[in-house]
């Protein structure tokens, strides 16, 4: 009697087991934040072919689901995989062959990190890019001649953090054909007693003649940016600003399986000739690339003094900074753009230039409501400019604001500073807000965002009582900015951005709670696991 009591109860254990759906992957045990439009939290989900198709509780799923490969999360928080809605991946990737000078505390250190990586890399024209004079005791734009001294013959041009000015060296200069009565728009050489300094602002950088990237290096550089992004918990991407070329070899790795990475494209507006292509030749959508917009420079960055401001910078007498092109050629890309299906997404970074382009979005868009068009970074708004977001979308990258509150205020003076970083008020005009990085301008780490969004104080504790409190983001609106709202500014919000039955299994367990977590904790917060499509990618 005992021995058929047992086997009745084997034969039904296999009989439920057999019913049991089959599923690639399931999760189980877990502290799952959704992102669903309720906000709902999961114990546990299953996944299929590369999306989730049930999300609910441990006994739920078990119940219901079977597979080979469960995943026990042991009670740690899962987020939907992260979105960083702008961000240079491709300049990232190739900024690793390169010599990297973020974080430099004087002009000698640079020079030094200069010396060091052309001691072990020995090229024929040194680039490189990070250093930021603000962060530097001497708070003035450094001067090219220890740089001429060190590097007589070979060419030496390196960014400034922000991508928004160059320090070149005389071999460069010469290289280039610049003189100190080079002509410049939308740019400034910068001169000191009447004689070239080394440094170039904006449109000004487009003299150097930069050695071409081979493939092998734009390769390179795409699988090691990716790599980073993975190990942070990013699985989409809003490269702001790549050509054509680039863009097809994305493509090409992609569709060969070596690049995993989401990435949403973001084609220079610079090239009259590529906006025409794409315009022409519409949308590129996969599940992987989405091609729909065009990034277009509106300013400079507030840092180098090029961010297009209405009135004179506070230390800087009768000086404005400049928008990159005539307001009639912001016109005309606009109203190209606006007659197709592209999303046209501007950088504006001065109050000036913030007017410029909410003025011409307006006109060209004729109260069209969801196109989606972006303001990137948003950065110094006028009060009167604020309704203008209305139907404008706002892009902007909270470590910004960590990392100029130690001398915008000196840029720019107190009052517009009550329109300046304001994600809050920015949030509560338009309904969301996508949030980003700017890497390699700020760090990769999208968890600093969250800091500097929630907290606003740097990784130094200051200020105490945080920067410009009125427009924090709370945890959640934070955590939305960074998955379904970074997903709806790239029209992509039913694909992803959540973790809900029918969208991309794409998700990240983390090493704690970051929704709970004491605020001088969030930084510590790492990634244990990235997964995309379901497949463990870090």
């Amino acid at each position: 009697m005992k021995k058929l009591i047992f086997l009745f109860t084997i034969i039904s254990v296999l009989t439920s087991y057999n019913k049991k759906q089959k599923a690639d992957v399931i999760v189980i045990n877990s502290n799952t934040y959704t992102v669903n439009n309720q906000f709902e939290k999961a114990e546990a989900f299953a996944i299929k072919d590369g999306k989730f198709i049930a999300v609910g509780t441990s006994k739920e799923i078990q119940e219901k689901y079977q597979s080979e490969n469960i995943v026990d999360a042991k009670n740690q928080t899962i987020v939907p995989g992260l979105i960083d809605a702008h961000c240079h991946f491709f300049r990232m990737g190739l900024q690793q062959q390169k010599v990297s000078l973020e974080g430099t505390k004087s002009y000698d250190e640079v020079l030094d990190k200069i010396v060091a990586f052309q001691k072990e890399k020995n090229v024929t024209f040194i680039t490189g890019r990070g250093w930021d004079q603000n962060d530097w005791e001497v708070k003035e734009f450094p001067t090219k001649e220890k740089l001429d001294q060190l590097f007589p013959t070979t060419p030496v041009a390196v960014g400034r953090v922000d991508g928004h000015a160059l320090l070149v060296n005389q071999a460069a200069i010469d290289l280039s054909e610049i003189t100190k009565d080079t002509k410049v728009s939308g740019g400034e050489i910068i001169l000191k007693d009447g004689e070239l300094t080394g440094v170039l602002i904006d449109a000004a950088m487009d003299f150097i003649k930069f050695p071409e990237t081979t493939k092998e290096e734009a390769i390179q550089g795409l699988l090691d940016a990716q790599q980073i992004s993975f190990s942070y918990g990013l699985t989409t991407v809003d490269d702001a600003g790549i050509n054509k070329k680039t863009i097809e070899l994305i493509d090409s790795l992609q569709q060969k399986g070596n690049l995993k990475m989401r990435i949403y494209a973001m084609v220079s507006g610079d090239n009259q000739q590529e906006i025409d292509y794409y315009i022409n030749n519409g949308i590129v959508k996969t599940d992987r690339l989405n091609v729909r917009s065009f990034k277009v420079y509106g300013d400079g960055a507030l840092g180098s003094r090029g961010a297009a401001m209405r009135k004179p910078y506070s230390d800087r007498d009768n000086h404005f900074g400049a928008l990159i092109y005539s307001p009639e050629r912001y016109q005309e890309i606009a109203r190209q753009i606006a007659a197709s299906n592209f999303q046209m997404n501007t950088h504006a970074i001065g109050d000036s230039a913030n007017t410029w382009l909410l003025k011409t979005y307006k006109e060209v868009l004729k109260n069209e409501k969801d196109r989606r068009w972006r303001i990137e970074h948003a950065q110094i708004i006028a009060p009167d400019d604020f309704k203008n977001f209305d139907n404008i979308l706002p892009s902007v990258q909270p470590t910004h604001a960590t990392s100029d509150m130690y001398w915008a205020e000196e840029r720019i003076g107190k009052e517009r500073m009550k329109g300046a970083y304001a994600f809050k008020d920015l949030l509560n005009t338009y309904g969301k807000i996508a949030l980003g990085t700017d890497f390699p301008v700020e760090q990769v780490n999208p968890f600093l965002t969250f800091y500097a969004a929630t907290i606003r104080k740097d990784l130094n504790n200051y200020p105490k009582n945080g920067f410009q409190m009125e427009n924090a983001l709370t945890r959640e609106e934070t955590l939305k900015g960074m998955t379904i709202w970074a997903a709806y500014s790239n029209f992509e919000e039913d694909e992803k951005g959540s973790i809900e039955v029918g969208k991309f299994a794409d998700f990240v367990i983390l090493n704690q709670d970051i929704m709970k977590v004491k605020g001088n904790n969030i930084p510590k917060t790492k990634a244990v696991s990235t997964f995309l499509n379901g497949e463990k990618v870090y």
